[in-house]
């Protein structure tokens, strides 16, 4: 793939704060890709950008940039990328780290121009670099009431636990979507209906704020569910409120757990609502937590996934921990925590060798890009996450329906 020329740029995320855009011009037109920001974040996670700021990233990426101009880039498949990080490794030892979020969109601005190169879509090109033999199409995990850190709550109030999702089992991801939307709308009816002052708005991600408890929520989700035909989730987020003595500090109830009270709560709420979905449960340390949960909620009586987000952060070695310690069943996957295609390859590749389910997931700040879907297609996820409503979570959604529908058109 000849570059004629490559640069980095700023935009706007969806909570419109500053995050990065990188263009690729190459003999088949230009090409973009836009990293999301996260603000729950694992203490794991790659840094977003250089300690001196998203600008001083963006100079060093065009300053590494450049030297790719007028060059040809080997690009047949992920593993080839291997070549550009360790070029940008030697870059970063002399003038700093550029930034997962800069890494992230300059690998897939060049995906994409390669798969053009080749005439395909960059699902395709992820799809065909893993050696895969059949397409399937991921569910939506729709993140349809909000709290913890990516809402304000109504009335000074909200829930604790950061997300509260429906997911669909249909036979396509269209019909899929479709149920989600609808229920979305059902839920917010439901809200109203419960809370004749409630004033309508919605949270980082579009998921609907409110200031109901925990349990108020999960039984608002589970009648909303019951008349859909959808199972529950949540992503619990526990690090945004455990602390440094690992005690959860409850503020909707005003209430504190210890690790053994917080595990056997999770328990309880699994069982209750029968919660197909239950994403950092515990402390993003607590390995051992993990693993006693995953023992209690995963057998014949019911069938949890405890899902890693936090507690792996798409590392390879905390997710081969994970696995060692029967701590989860499945995962999230974040391109941007890990700042590498490489290395979230290397952790698909060990997540389907040991039967863990893969879940690709948007971020809050989100931006109008698409290749989320690519992503959760090529990659051959069994979930996606993301809102349930909004022009930034809608787009991820539309795409991969999309995808979808040109391969039924065979």
């Amino acid at each position: 793939m000849f570059i004629e020329r490559v640069w980095c740029d700023k935009v706007l995320n969806s909570r419109k704060e500053k995050t990065v855009e990188v263009f690729i011009k190459s003999h088949h037109g230009t090409f973009s890709a836009s990293a999301p920001s996260g603000k729950s974040k694992g203490l794991n996670e790659v840094a977003d950008y250089n300690e001196r700021g998203i600008l001083w990233s963006i100079k060093l990426a065009n300053t590494f940039l450049a030297a790719l101009t007028h060059k040809n880039v080997l690009l047949r498949e992920i593993d080839d990328l291997k070549d550009i990080e360790k070029k940008i490794k030697d870059f970063e030892k002399s003038f700093g780290i550029i930034g997962g979020n800069v890494v992230y969109a300059i690998e897939t601005a060049m995906m994409r121009a390669a798969a053009k190169e080749k005439g395909k879509e960059l699902w395709q090109f992820v799809y065909d670099s893993m050696n895969y033999k059949e397409v399937n199409m991921p569910m939506p995990v729709g993140n349809c009431i909000g709290g913890g850190l990516h809402s304000k709550g109504v009335g000074g109030k909200r829930p604790d636990f950061q997300e509260f999702e429906l997911i669909p089992h249909e036979e396509t991801f269209a019909r899929a979507v479709s149920k989600n939307i609808r229920a979305f709308f059902y839920a917010k009816k439901l809200l109203k209906k419960a809370h004749k002052s409630w004033i309508i708005k919605t949270n980082d991600e579009n998921a609907l704020e409110t200031s109901t408890t925990n349990e108020e929520t999960l039984k608002l989700l589970s009648t909303v569910a019951e008349k859909y035909g959808l199972r529950i989730g949540m992503d619990v987020a526990a690090s945004s409120f455990i602390n440094n003595k690992n005690y959860y500090n409850y503020k909707n109830k005003e209430l504190t757990r210890d690790r053994l009270e917080q595990i056997d709560y999770m328990r309880i709420l699994a069982q209750r609502y029968k919660l197909l979905y239950l994403e950092d449960p515990l402390g993003e340390e607590d390995f051992s937590g993990f693993q006693e949960l995953l023992s209690k909620v995963h057998g014949k009586k019911l069938d949890t996934l405890i899902v890693g987000d936090d507690l792996t952060t798409t590392n390879l070695k905390r997710v081969e921990r994970a696995v060692r310690a029967k701590a989860i069943n499945a995962m999230i996957i974040k391109p941007n925590q890990i700042g590498s295609f490489v290395e979230v390859k290397r952790v698909i590749e060990f997540c389907k060798k040991n039967k863990i389910k893969t879940i690709f997931s948007h971020r809050s700040g989100e931006t109008m890009d698409e290749s989320l879907g690519d992503f959760a297609v090529g990659f051959q996820a069994d979930f996606v996450k993301t809102g349930l409503y909004g022009p930034e979570r809608l787009i991820k959604l539309r795409r991969i329906m999309q995808i979808e529908k040109e391969i039924l058109k065979g």
